[in-house]
């Protein structure tokens, strides 16, 4: 099953610079990972910010959503089984469109009713080490009356992607431009990047 998915994400990576899956997880493993720290304690969720480093700033007019910082290292089995997914996603990727990436950079993500994040690009203006964003969401029986859709942005036209459980999105970090639309749900997901670079966590 896997390697037929990760061919339809380097299918979509190499055709169109985007990719939508589903299934790269079971529903018993999002209720796994939805059961277990960080998503079973949400006080632990900060207030996410825009920007990097010294230029990192809290504005609600632009993003409301709560993250939690994933330590590969210590993270729980049921976030385990999704980081070796991810892992061997990252390595499939390398052999078969040769793009050197090393690492990856997770948080968990909470959007509150209501909330949303406006248009942007994932790659930094000040560091260009993200080479593809890689989300998957855990929102079961998601409808498209709740609202919540990922939109991105491709030559001048948009698709929106529903933010239903299992589903994996991966786009080009550098390249489109994208947004979450509010919803009348409180929204999950596994947001992350896959890098050029070994991810240093005292910079997240």
């Amino acid at each position: 099953m896997n390697r037929e998915i990760f061919n339809a994400v380097a299918d979509g990576l190499a055709n169109n610079g985007y990719a939508v899956t589903e299934h790269f997880l079971s529903h018993e493993e999002v209720r796994n990972i939805l059961l277990a720290p960080p998503f079973a304690m949400p006080g632990d969720f900060k207030k996410a910010g825009i920007g990097h480093n010294k230029q990192l700033q809290i504005n609600e007019s632009v993003r409301g959503d709560y993250i939690q910082w994933i330590d590969q290292a210590t993270a729980l089995a049921p976030l385990q089984v999704y980081l070796r997914r991810l892992h061997d996603l990252r390595v499939f990727l390398n052999e078969n469109l040769f793009l050197s990436l090393k690492d990856c950079e997770i948080h968990c993500t909470v959007y509150p009713i209501g909330t949303f994040y406006k248009r942007h690009i994932d790659q930094f203006k000040t560091n260009d080490h993200r080479k593809l964003s890689v989300i998957c969401y855990l929102n079961d029986g998601w409808q498209a009356t709740h609202g919540g859709q990922l939109r991105i942005y491709v030559d001048n036209k948009q698709f929106d992607v529903l933010p239903e459980a299992g589903r994996l999105v991966c786009f080009r970090s550098d390249l489109l431009e994208h947004e979450v639309l509010p919803a009348t749900r409180e929204r999950k997901s596994i947001t992350g990047w896959m890098l050029d670079q070994w991810v240093d966590l005292k910079q997240l």
